[in-house]
């Protein structure tokens, strides 16, 4: 379904007021007020078309629980619930206790509401239009028609497994006679269930919610500038505006205009944007090119009639300020050591620490023969805890914390191997790029440094045969209530495995690689553990059986080890090795297909090799490969409304909508200069960074509006803000929900969602809630080292 309207000057002939109760959790607006009313304060007010008046209101707030030390009381009963101790307190769900000496409790949250009722404001009669100036409206008008709709903005877990969640209501008001500029207008509420509003008509100076801009901005030279317009009004379906529509670039402080452009229908709500032919915003999306606009300035883009984007800049360093937020999410991760001041405002003490007395055992049960690695029969902690031992690792700390929860995997080395290829594109740029981080005063550039701690983790635990432990998982996910200092699990380091063996080979190849150039101290460190590493792998698959379900992952992480170490020492072995594992014998094979292989940064290491007895002809097919996938992406930010690249295929969820899927873009670019591939992936890198329906950046620290409520568990226990840097997964397109183990997250809001999810568009059906890891956790490896390496790549290339 899609509304009419038309959006030039007086010509509207089918106005609409446009009511939005509840402005999103992201706005954070504090409440002043306890009893039956709602207070303004938790009001505001934007227009989204010449004739539509956005009011946002947050209905609830949250008191979140917190830890304090525990004191029983008279009446006090613990009982054991799962993996956690529950107090009650006078047969009343009170906390859980905490740490290893259970002396700490974390209460429970507490939603604070107001008198309002999600049934009201459905009427027509439930409002009423005045305007002094307005002879027409000084008896009042009433809408012709009411849409809506809701979703939740947070949650409160009040029990054990029980919730309570704020709502953002959202009302659309149609009346039949558009605003007129510069016009006062006071919109009361016959029945009471809102605070009068007085607003003013002035779309040139005001914010529009359907107005969606990039919150990074644009470096002057970015050969692709663009924001979109676009709403969907709930029941009231999508608004279809039409031409001519005009936008302007203002000057943000001022307001002058510097720059004039046509509104364009970028896609149709009939029109499906990836193989599932599913629309995902269902409504028309509208673009604003101004990529010849290249003068430094902060900005607003003003849509004739409607309102203004939030401001961005353009700018040298938009992308580089970007960038190095979302090196600091990587910093926020790091296990065993304090966080704080002068690095950064969040604070958190060492975890996972063997001088802290936190003891790590070893487990008969590699990583690849776990849930967590290529086991999918079994569950994420089935083997390793029936391989536990009492063996006790040394040097078990450090790394990254994957993602709300601490573990540490060899999967996260993905982020050492992006951070390590950025700078051995752009090894000028980076070296002047400081991150402030506690290494920041040796020699080596800082984004080598952060790559450097993460991959140290794995190396410290490598055996002295050259076997590499997959990482370090606790028994069980976090306790409810604990922070990672306190844990009071087991913590248990994986054995050795040739899949982590050969993972960790190739990575520190190439990390061995890169730092030749600046220091052979380092650089023969990590080539030996590297070769050790590889050697060892090779070793444990000719002496064992390897079982069919591991064939595939090993045979790709071999191949890419092999890969790595023939261009780091031009070895003959590894080469062999390489030749006969690559898949890209013949023309025409694909960098990675589904359940069969994944050969992307191995074809990437070899298209890349230069000694005299490199395969020309397979060298070749690797290059082809590789610019076919960048030539599928670009195609993918073309059939989408707003831009974004992802597989065809992929699920439009987990990360996919919220970092772009443009590695093989950059890549492909490197390769050939070719300014379509930068093009295609400047497009691709706006929807995640604001330019979509909800003007939400979603990396926290980003822009104007983030998400508040990752599932980051240190922060949430110690009552602080999120870290800056963390890239959430994102908004997930219902008809994924029952594809994948997320049903219970939807069980959880979709009572607070109207209309039905399933009716909502992908792009906006994002529920900024704790308790739903699949939008609001993350992964260091994926989404958040794919958004930092296309972030660092459009700083410096």
């Amino acid at each position: 379904m899609v509304t009419k309207i038309h959006a030039l000057k007086i010509l509207f002939i089918y106005p609409v007021l446009l009511l939005v109760l509840s402005t999103c959790c992201i706005c954070n607006t504090p409440f002043t007020e306890k009893d039956d009313t709602i207070a303004k304060e938790n009001i505001t007010t934007c227009f989204v078309s010449p004739c539509i008046l956005c009011i946002m209101v947050n209905y609830g707030r949250i008191e979140y629980g917190k830890q304090i030390p525990y004191i029983p009381e008279t009446g006090d009963t613990i009982q054991k619930e799962g993996t956690v101790q529950t107090v009650y307190r006078n047969g009343k769900y009170y906390g859980v206790l905490a740490g290893k000496d259970k002396k700490i409790i974390f209460l429970k949250d507490t939603l604070i509401k107001t008198g309002f009722s999600p049934g009201q404001g459905t009427n027509t009669k439930e409002y009423l239009l005045l305007s002094d100036p307005d002879r027409s409206l000084k008896k009042g008008r009433i809408p012709v028609k009411v849409f809506r709709k809701s979703k939740p903005t947070g949650i409160a877990r009040t029990g054990t497994w029980s919730f309570d969640l704020p709502v953002q209501y959202i009302y659309y008001l149609v009346f039949d006679t558009p605003f007129k500029r510069g016009n006062h207008y006071t919109l009361t509420f016959p029945g009471g269930f809102l605070p009068a509003l007085t607003f003013a008509y002035t779309p040139e100076t005001s914010f529009s919610e359907a107005v969606h801009v990039t919150q990074i901005g644009f470096r002057p030279d970015d050969p692709e500038k663009t924001a979109f317009l676009s709403c969907w009004m709930g029941t009231g379906g999508g608004l279809e505006y039409e031409s001519p529509l005009s936008f302007q670039l203002l000057e943000d402080k001022t307001g002058i205009p510097v720059y004039n452009g046509k509104v364009k229908l970028a896609l149709e709500s009939t029109k499906g944007e990836d193989g599932y032919n599913i629309n995902y915003s269902k409504t028309n999306v509208y673009s604003m090119d101004f990529p010849g606009f290249s003068t430094p300035g902060t900005y607003r883009v003003y849509v004739e009639g409607i309102g203004c984007s939030f401001a961005f800049e353009i700018g040298n360093e938009t992308w580089k300020n970007a960038f190095i937020t979302t090196i600091k999410g990587f910093y926020h991760q790091r296990s065993g050591m304090e966080l704080g001041p002068p690095y950064t405002d969040y604070r958190r003490p060492r975890c996972f620490h063997e001088d802290d007395g936190v003891i790590v055992y070893a487990s008969k049960a590699g990583l690849m023969e776990t849930g967590n690695g290529l086991n999918r029969d079994d569950t994420n902690f089935g083997n390793l805890v029936k391989g536990l031992t009492a063996e006790q690792v040394a040097n078990a700390w450090g790394g990254y914390m994957d993602a709300g929860d601490w573990d540490r995997r060899i999967q996260h080395l993905e982020v050492t191997r992006l951070l390590f290829e950025l700078y051995e594109f752009f090894p000028g740029y980076f070296s002047g790029v400081h991150l402030a981080i506690p290494e920041s005063s040796n020699m080596l550039p800082d984004i080598l440094d952060e790559a450097l701690f993460n991959i140290d983790c794995y190396r410290r635990m490598q055996l002295p045969d050259g076997g590499i432990r997959g990482g370090i998982e606790s028994e069980e996910h976090p306790l409810y209530g604990e922070a990672s200092w306190q844990e009071s699990l087991r913590v248990i380091a994986y054995a050795p495995d040739p899949w982590s063996g050969y993972i960790y080979a190739g990575t520190a190849s190439h990390c061995s690689r890169i730092l030749q150039s600046i220091d052979e101290n380092p650089a023969s460190l990590y080539r030996q553990s590297a070769v050790s590493a590889f050697e060892w792998s090779e070793k444990r698959i000719a002496e064992t059986v390897v079982e069919q379900k591991y064939i595939n992952g090993i045979r790709d992480a071999r191949n890419c080890a092999a890969a790595d170490l023939y261009r780091t020492t031009g070895e003959m072995k590894y080469h062999k090795i390489f030749l006969s594992t690559t898949v890209f014998t013949k023309q025409g094979e694909e960098l990675a297909v589904w359940d069969h292989h994944d050969q992307r940064h191995a074809a990437w290491v070899y298209s890349r090799t230069t000694w005299p007895d490199v395969d020309e002809t397979i060298q070749g097919f690797c290059r082809e490969a590789l610019f076919r996938e960048a030539e599928e992406r670009l195609v993918s930010t073309q059939k989408a409304g707003f831009r974004w690249a992802k597989f065809t295929w992929a699920w439009p969820s987990f990360g996919a909508l919220s970092a772009p899927d443009g590695v093989s873009l950059a890549r492909a670019y490197i390769l050939s200069g070719d300014n379509r591939y930068l093009s295609a992936l400047i497009n691709a890198a706006q929807h995640g960074a604001g330019a979509n329906p909800l003007n939400l950046c979603y990396t926290t620290g980003v822009g104007k509006r983030w998400p508040q409520n990752p599932l980051h568990v240190d922060s949430r226990i110690s009552s602080q803000e999120p870290p800056a840097g963390l890239t959430v997964c994102g908004p997930m397109d219902y008809f994924v929900v029952d594809k994948s183990d997320v049903r219970w997250c939807m069980d959880i809001v979709e009572p607070y969602i109207y209309p039905h999810p399933e009716d909502w568009p992908g792009l906006e059906s994002y529920w900024d809630v704790y308790w739903f890891p699949a939008q609001c956790e993350y992964t260091v490896h994926d989404p958040m080292a794919r958004n930092a390496y296309i972030w660092g790549f459009l700083a410096a290339r």
